[in-house]
């Protein structure tokens, strides 16, 4: 079993005087179908005890993952997940379209009343902060979006603990999403796949082509 998370990470950032912090990861990136969704887990940095059996969602078997769903919910101090739709990757690319799920997670969790003063995003590319405006010159206002400081660290879904939380909740629902449009279109797999590129996934798109789901600006095959 791999090293369990925990809040050290996190806790550093108690110097800057922050207490409530947001963990944010991502998934569904690399699919050929479906949405990109982002979740987010708000700890409170003064407070929050740590959480077991939490670890990176792509670590955990399907019934520990939805077992833990609603312990990391009552566990945080706030929860929400966001999506993008395919077409709306296809429209905006997936940088843009994982910023827009990304802000509908963190509007959610503003719209209950709880507005982090950090976030902590896996990886090492700060995709969630609204676009700078593209000269001095343009009057046109900035996109709103998170304006709170945000933090990148790489493979932080394996060590902090907001992240791997966040995983989890942003894997179950988007898995849940993919389960339910398998229903449409059995054929691809989705209920074993979740979207991404498997074999079989990619026979299926051979032979039939690509759903309204498909991320069709995307090489497919």
């Amino acid at each position: 079993m791999s090293v369990a998370p925990t809040l050290d990470y996190e806790r550093r950032f108690r110097n800057s005087g922050a207490r409530l912090l947001a963990g944010i990861d991502e998934v569904g990136r690399g699919a050929l179908a479906g949405p990109v969704s982002v979740g987010i887990a708000v700890v409170d940095l003064q407070q929050q005890k740590l959480l077991a059996d939490v670890r990176d969602s792509k670590l955990l078997k399907v019934a520990d993952r939805e077992r833990l769903v609603p312990l990391v919910r009552d566990w945080s101090v706030a929860s929400a997940v966001g999506h993008a739709s395919a077409n709306e990757i296809d429209e905006l690319g997936i940088i843009a379209a994982l910023r827009l799920a990304g802000n509908r997670a963190w509007f959610a969790v503003l719209a209950a009343g709880i507005r982090p003063e950090i976030v902590l995003l896996d990886g090492s590319h700060n995709w969630l902060s609204p676009d700078l405006q593209p000269s001095l010159f343009d009057d046109a206002p900035a996109e709103p979006g998170c304006d709170a400081p945000v933090h990148t660290l790489v493979k932080a879904d394996m060590q902090c603990l907001s992240v791997a939380a966040a995983s989890i909740i942003a894997k179950v629902e988007r898995d849940a999403m993919m389960c339910e449009l398998h229903t449409q279109y059995p054929a691809y797999g989705w209920d074993v796949n979740k979207g991404y590129g498997t074999a079989a996934h990619k026979d299926a798109l051979r032979t039939s082509g690509p759903t309204p789901y498909h991320r069709v600006s995307w090489q497919l095959l």
